[in-house]
Protein backbone atom coordinates (compact mmCIF):
# COMPACT_ATOMS: atom_id res chain seq x y z
CA UNK A 1 0.00 0.00 0.00
CA UNK A 2 1.16 3.50 -1.10
CA UNK A 3 2.60 6.15 2.14
CA UNK A 4 -0.11 8.80 2.17
CA UNK A 5 2.34 12.27 2.97
CA UNK A 6 0.22 12.23 6.38
CA UNK A 7 0.75 8.79 7.28
CA UNK A 8 4.39 8.82 5.65
CA UNK A 9 6.23 10.80 8.99
CA UNK A 10 8.23 7.63 9.71
CA UNK A 11 9.13 7.58 6.47
CA UNK A 12 10.50 11.05 6.01
CA UNK A 13 12.41 10.62 9.26
CA UNK A 14 14.31 7.59 7.59
CA UNK A 15 14.70 9.38 4.49
CA UNK A 16 16.28 11.92 6.34
CA UNK A 17 19.16 9.66 7.80
CA UNK A 18 20.35 8.64 4.29
CA UNK A 19 22.69 11.22 2.83
CA UNK A 20 21.57 10.81 -0.36
CA UNK A 21 18.24 12.40 0.51
CA UNK A 22 19.28 14.35 3.62
CA UNK A 23 19.26 18.11 1.94
CA UNK A 24 16.24 17.94 0.50
CA UNK A 25 13.38 20.20 1.38
CA UNK A 26 10.69 18.67 3.44
CA UNK A 27 8.41 19.38 0.59
CA UNK A 28 10.84 16.81 -1.48
CA UNK A 29 10.86 14.65 1.14
CA UNK A 30 6.99 14.02 1.08
CA UNK A 31 7.46 13.10 -2.23
CA UNK A 32 9.69 10.29 -2.00
CA UNK A 33 7.39 9.36 1.22
CA UNK A 34 4.25 9.27 -1.03
CA UNK A 35 5.95 6.89 -3.33
CA UNK A 36 7.58 4.70 -0.77
CA UNK A 37 6.69 1.49 0.08
CA UNK A 38 7.32 -0.31 3.12
CA UNK A 39 8.34 -4.05 3.73
CA UNK A 40 9.08 -6.36 6.88
CA UNK A 41 11.40 -9.50 6.39
CA UNK A 42 11.96 -12.12 9.41
CA UNK A 43 15.81 -12.56 10.06
CA UNK A 44 17.27 -14.82 7.74
CA UNK A 45 14.70 -14.34 4.96
CA UNK A 46 16.31 -13.33 1.34
CA UNK A 47 15.65 -9.53 0.26
CA UNK A 48 16.56 -10.01 -3.26
CA UNK A 49 18.10 -12.87 -5.29
CA UNK A 50 21.29 -13.09 -6.82
CA UNK A 51 19.55 -12.45 -11.06
CA UNK A 52 16.39 -10.61 -9.61
CA UNK A 53 15.40 -7.91 -11.69
CA UNK A 54 16.84 -4.58 -10.72
CA UNK A 55 14.16 -2.25 -10.36
CA UNK A 56 14.14 -0.75 -6.86
CA UNK A 57 15.99 1.32 -4.17
CA UNK A 58 15.92 -0.26 -0.43
CA UNK A 59 16.67 1.41 2.35
CA UNK A 60 16.94 0.20 5.94
CA UNK A 61 14.56 1.54 8.39
CA UNK A 62 16.25 -0.65 11.34
CA UNK A 63 17.66 -4.12 11.37
CA UNK A 64 20.71 -5.13 9.57
CA UNK A 65 21.40 -7.37 6.15
CA UNK A 66 23.78 -8.70 4.50
CA UNK A 67 24.88 -8.48 1.04
CA UNK A 68 26.40 -11.77 -0.15
CA UNK A 69 27.48 -14.14 -3.27
CA UNK A 70 26.88 -17.46 -3.07
CA UNK A 71 29.36 -20.09 -4.24
CA UNK A 72 28.28 -23.52 -5.76
CA UNK A 73 29.20 -25.16 -2.80
CA UNK A 74 27.08 -23.14 -0.21
CA UNK A 75 29.60 -21.05 1.07
CA UNK A 76 29.02 -17.11 1.15
CA UNK A 77 31.47 -14.05 0.79
CA UNK A 78 29.86 -11.34 2.50
CA UNK A 79 30.53 -7.71 -0.06
CA UNK A 80 28.80 -5.74 2.82
CA UNK A 81 26.71 -5.62 6.23
CA UNK A 82 23.95 -2.93 6.30
CA UNK A 83 21.99 -0.95 8.90
CA UNK A 84 19.53 1.62 9.76
CA UNK A 85 20.00 4.18 7.25
CA UNK A 86 22.01 2.71 4.63
CA UNK A 87 20.53 1.38 1.41
CA UNK A 88 21.15 -0.65 -1.44
CA UNK A 89 20.17 -1.40 -4.86
CA UNK A 90 21.36 2.05 -6.20
CA UNK A 91 22.51 0.37 -9.36
CA UNK A 92 19.18 -1.05 -10.59
CA UNK A 93 18.73 3.02 -10.54
CA UNK A 94 21.45 3.63 -13.49
CA UNK A 95 20.86 0.37 -15.88
CA UNK A 96 18.66 -2.44 -16.38
CA UNK A 97 20.60 -5.17 -14.99
CA UNK A 98 19.79 -8.07 -12.60
CA UNK A 99 21.04 -7.52 -9.46
CA UNK A 100 24.61 -8.79 -8.44
CA UNK A 101 24.16 -10.25 -4.92
CA UNK A 102 21.73 -11.74 -2.87
CA UNK A 103 20.59 -9.63 0.08
CA UNK A 104 19.55 -11.44 3.61
CA UNK A 105 17.85 -10.17 6.72
CA UNK A 106 20.55 -11.01 9.75
CA UNK A 107 17.70 -10.06 11.73
CA UNK A 108 14.23 -9.00 11.59
CA UNK A 109 14.55 -5.61 9.48
CA UNK A 110 12.02 -3.16 7.90
CA UNK A 111 12.87 -1.63 4.67
CA UNK A 112 11.32 0.87 2.42
CA UNK A 113 11.21 0.30 -1.28
CA UNK A 114 11.45 2.99 -4.00
CA UNK A 115 10.70 1.49 -7.40
CA UNK A 116 12.93 2.78 -10.10
CA UNK A 117 10.55 4.99 -12.45
CA UNK A 118 9.25 6.99 -9.16
CA UNK A 119 12.76 7.67 -8.30
CA UNK A 120 13.52 8.81 -11.87
CA UNK A 121 10.13 10.35 -11.63
CA UNK A 122 11.67 12.35 -8.16
CA UNK A 123 14.83 12.75 -9.67
CA UNK A 124 13.83 14.94 -12.95
CA UNK A 125 12.26 17.58 -10.04
CA UNK A 126 15.72 16.89 -7.80
CA UNK A 127 19.05 16.44 -10.32
CA UNK A 128 21.13 17.12 -7.15
CA UNK A 129 20.34 13.38 -6.42
CA UNK A 130 21.77 12.05 -9.10
CA UNK A 131 25.11 14.02 -8.25
CA UNK A 132 24.83 12.14 -4.48
CA UNK A 133 24.15 9.06 -6.51
CA UNK A 134 27.33 9.23 -8.36
CA UNK A 135 29.74 10.18 -5.31
CA UNK A 136 27.89 6.93 -3.69
CA UNK A 137 28.96 4.80 -6.61
CA UNK A 138 32.82 5.89 -6.12
CA UNK A 139 32.92 5.56 -2.61
CA UNK A 140 31.65 1.68 -3.31
CA UNK A 141 34.02 0.99 -5.93
CA UNK A 142 36.91 2.60 -4.22
CA UNK A 143 35.91 0.35 -1.25
CA UNK A 144 36.23 -2.94 -3.52
CA UNK A 145 39.30 -1.64 -4.71
CA UNK A 146 40.35 -1.71 -1.30
CA UNK A 147 38.87 -4.58 -0.19
CA UNK A 148 40.59 -6.39 -3.40
CA UNK A 149 43.80 -5.17 -2.82
CA UNK A 150 43.91 -6.27 0.77
CA UNK A 151 42.66 -9.81 -0.09
CA UNK A 152 45.85 -9.97 -2.06
CA UNK A 153 48.14 -8.54 -0.08
CA UNK A 154 47.40 -8.49 3.20
CA UNK A 155 47.43 -11.59 6.16
CA UNK A 156 44.32 -12.31 7.98
CA UNK A 157 45.35 -9.71 11.14
CA UNK A 158 45.73 -6.95 8.10
CA UNK A 159 42.09 -7.51 6.71
CA UNK A 160 40.82 -7.17 10.04
CA UNK A 161 42.64 -4.31 10.60
CA UNK A 162 41.28 -2.68 7.88
CA UNK A 163 37.46 -4.54 7.98
CA UNK A 164 37.46 -2.41 11.42
CA UNK A 165 39.27 1.05 10.44
CA UNK A 166 36.67 1.06 7.44
CA UNK A 167 33.69 0.17 9.73
CA UNK A 168 34.52 2.57 12.09
CA UNK A 169 34.85 4.92 9.48
CA UNK A 170 31.14 4.52 8.23
CA UNK A 171 30.13 4.62 12.25
CA UNK A 172 31.78 8.44 12.08
CA UNK A 173 33.87 7.38 15.20
CA UNK A 174 35.75 4.88 17.62
CA UNK A 175 32.48 2.63 18.58
CA UNK A 176 31.12 0.30 15.92
CA UNK A 177 27.91 -1.06 17.15
CA UNK A 178 26.86 -3.02 13.81
CA UNK A 179 26.66 -6.54 15.36
CA UNK A 180 29.38 -8.78 13.75
CA UNK A 181 30.09 -12.10 14.62
CA UNK A 182 33.63 -13.55 14.03
CA UNK A 183 32.11 -15.73 11.29
CA UNK A 184 30.43 -12.56 9.86
CA UNK A 185 33.54 -10.88 9.97
CA UNK A 186 35.67 -14.26 8.76
CA UNK A 187 33.00 -14.24 5.62
CA UNK A 188 34.21 -10.88 4.55
CA UNK A 189 37.52 -11.09 4.49
CA UNK A 190 37.79 -14.33 3.21
CA UNK A 191 38.89 -16.31 5.91
CA UNK A 192 37.67 -18.66 9.07
CA UNK A 193 36.06 -18.08 11.73
CA UNK A 194 39.14 -19.75 13.92
CA UNK A 195 41.32 -17.52 12.42
CA UNK A 196 39.71 -14.46 13.18
CA UNK A 197 38.92 -15.09 16.41
CA UNK A 198 42.69 -15.40 16.97
CA UNK A 199 43.02 -12.30 15.78
CA UNK A 200 40.80 -10.51 17.24
CA UNK A 201 41.97 -11.94 20.96
CA UNK A 202 45.21 -10.53 19.38
CA UNK A 203 44.09 -6.97 18.80
CA UNK A 204 42.75 -7.11 22.22
CA UNK A 205 45.42 -8.25 24.16
CA UNK A 206 47.65 -5.35 22.39
CA UNK A 207 45.07 -2.68 23.39
CA UNK A 208 44.48 -2.12 19.87
CA UNK A 209 40.73 -2.35 20.17
CA UNK A 210 37.92 -3.32 23.15
CA UNK A 211 35.27 -5.44 22.16
CA UNK A 212 32.11 -5.73 24.36
CA UNK A 213 28.71 -7.83 23.57
CA UNK A 214 27.51 -4.60 22.09
CA UNK A 215 30.08 -2.60 20.88
CA UNK A 216 33.76 -2.87 19.25
CA UNK A 217 35.62 0.52 20.32
CA UNK A 218 39.03 1.19 18.39
CA UNK A 219 41.67 1.93 21.26
CA UNK A 220 44.87 2.47 19.44
CA UNK A 221 44.26 3.49 15.31
CA UNK A 222 47.25 3.91 14.71
CA UNK A 223 48.24 0.57 15.07
CA UNK A 224 45.39 -0.82 13.22
CA UNK A 225 46.68 1.72 10.32
CA UNK A 226 50.24 0.24 10.37
CA UNK A 227 48.51 -3.26 10.53
CA UNK A 228 46.62 -2.55 7.08
CA UNK A 229 49.01 -1.13 5.40
CA UNK A 230 49.56 2.69 4.30
CA UNK A 231 46.42 4.56 4.75
CA UNK A 232 45.56 8.45 5.48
Amino acid sequence: MLLSCLDSMSAIDVLRRVPLFADLAEADLCHFAEVARGREYPKNSVILFEHDPGDALYIVSSGQVKVVLVGEDGREVILSVLGDGDFFGEMSLIDDEPRSAHVIAMKDSQLLVLRRDDFQTQLVANPKIALKLLRVLVQRLRRADLSIGGLVLLDVNGRVARLLLDLAEEAGGPKITRRLTHHTIAQMIGSSRETVSRAMRELVERGCIEVSRREITIRQREALVALAGSRA
